[in-house]
């Protein structure tokens, strides 16, 4: 799929998306090495059926979470910089996230003039918590996004667990797509009745507002280890007391993590289906071990054949 049709299925409100998201690489990263990180992450890349291929914005999110980090945080290339500049070979739409906090006002607005004919399609995120010092706020942002008149495609992020803990998250989403988004990605999920609500809420408003409904993707994510599944919890994504405890037990920590996403997959696309919502999915590889990322390219081929 090229940039053109992917931003004219999201503006269609089709469903049936399938994107692949990466983190890239550390800014401290040797520069020969890089070289061979793009080059392996494109030859996995290029033979993925996908709509296209999430690069995310990496903050520190210490703000959010009194608790040590499991990994130390790093900073990392910026993903249209690292997209322009290793991955300009993989003919695969880019969706850009950005953290807008670092912006100012003229230099989003130059970011987003200047890039319209490079990505078609962008996600703004917000501050991890209201403690950290932005120079922009999310609607701050938004507001220039829709002044600049800029052509690139606009997404916002929905967090399945905020929906657990204040049942606004389809308010948010109405509100953002108001704000000039046109889909959104999930954070990762793991609580499947957390996006099922969120979704089922959404639902049964645009129906009663006789609205069409926005595509949604939901983020799944392989865990190959302990390690990686305390950083997933800290990070806030909810992993319920009997699923964590089976992942800790399991023989083999991330065949079992592939299982659950593909339940997930397969339930969400049932549930959806029976109420014509368009949504999909964005498989992450987060991590740099090998089985791993192996592990996300097989769950990307899984879900294309679900869906």
């Amino acid at each position: 799929m090229n940039s053109k049709t992917l931003k004219h299925k999201i503006k269609a409100k089709k469903g049936g998306y399938l994107f692949y998201g990466l983190t890239p690489p550390k800014l401290a990263t040797d520069p020969e090495k890089l070289e061979g990180i793009a080059a392996r992450q494109i030859e996995r890349i290029k033979s993925l059926d996908i709509d296209g291929l999430v690069l995310y914005d990496i903050q520190d999110e210490t703000s959010r979470n009194n608790n040590p980090r499991p990994f130390p945080f790093m900073s990392t290339w910026a993903p249209d910089t690292y997209a322009n500049s290793y991955l300009k070979d993989l003919e695969v739409p880019k969706i850009i996230y950005k953290s807008v906090g670092k912006f100012t006002e003229n230099s989003l607005k130059d970011w987003l003039v200047k890039n319209e004919d490079i990505f078609d399609v962008t996600v703004f995120v917000g501050a991890p918590s209201r403690e950290q010092q932005v120079n922009l706020t999310l609607q701050e942002a938004y507001r220039i996004k829709k002044a600049s008149n800029s052509s690139m495609l606009l997404g916002g992020v929905t967090i399945p667990e905020r929906h657990f803990a204040k049942g606004d998250e389809h308010q948010r989403i109405l509100n953002k797509a108001q704000s000039g988004c046109s889909f959104f990605i999930s954070q990762c999920v793991y609580n499947l009745d957390n996006a099922k609500d969120v979704l089922s809420d959404y639902y049964f408003y645009t129906q009663e507002h006789q609205l069409e409904p926005l595509p949604i993707i939901f983020t799944l994510t392989p865990i190959g280890s302990l390690k990686t599944l305390e950083f997933t919890k800290w990070l806030g994504i909810d992993i319920q007391r009997w699923l964590e405890n089976e992942l800790k037990v399991s023989e083999d920590i991330l065949a079992t993590s592939i299982n659950i996403c593909k339940f997930i997959a397969n339930d969400l696309i049932a549930f959806a289906k029976e109420k014509d919502m368009p949504i999909g999915f964005n498989i992450e590889s987060v991590a740099i071990r090998k089985a791993e990322i192996e592990a996300s390219i097989a769950l990307v081929k899984s879900v294309k054949e679900m869906m």
